[in-house]
């Protein structure tokens, strides 16, 4: 079985209206929320073989904010094609993970990651599906248990959200 992780970046700055979205920093509740999923990862002891994640500024810092607290544990891969990547894209991405590495991180931006996640997934009993379909806020993170025994075998509806993290939730 593999395992994926699908974290949206933290709350962003519209302070400069003029700032191009590739890069727009965090704003202080992006910073504090990034830091309390990174504590939050830590407490539940959730680890990856490999991050993959989009370039853009406020998803290096949301990063950077939850490295304060958690240790990634390997290097961060960095690919300019994650930011405002698509389902189709995101799909592929995934299904080029590594064979050796059994449990991945996306983090990224919407509506991509909301996407990936409602497809990949199917109901589950805790109802973590209808909840992120309907909305994948900042900072949140789905874990998701994946049916297959190879990444290139992931389809839609292979999986089930085993874990659902918001921010506003964990205050």
């Amino acid at each position: 079985m593999k395992r994926l992780a699908i974290l949206r970046h933290a709350k962003s700055s519209w302070a400069d209206a003029g700032m191009d979205d590739f890069d727009r920093p965090l704003n202080d509740r992006g910073r504090k929320a990034a830091r309390r999923i990174g504590e939050e990862l830590a407490s539940r002891g959730l680890r990856f073989d490999l991050v993959l994640a989009s370039e853009a500024v406020r998803v290096r810092e949301t990063l950077a904010a939850a490295g304060e607290v958690y240790d990634f544990g390997s290097d961060i891969r960095y690919d300019d094609e994650l930011y405002g990547a698509g389902e189709e894209l995101l799909m592929a991405v995934i299904r080029a993970i590594p064979e050796s590495d059994k449990s991945a991180l996306i983090v990224g931006h919407n509506p991509g990651l909301e996407q990936i996640v409602a497809d990949l997934t199917r109901d589950d009993a805790a109802g973590y599906r209808d909840r992120v379909a309907s909305k994948f806020p900042t900072a949140a993170l789905a874990v998701i248990d994946l049916g297959v025994g190879q990444w290139e075998q992931v389809g839609p509806g292979c999986g089930k959200i085993v874990e659902l993290i918001l921010p506003r939730e964990l205050d």
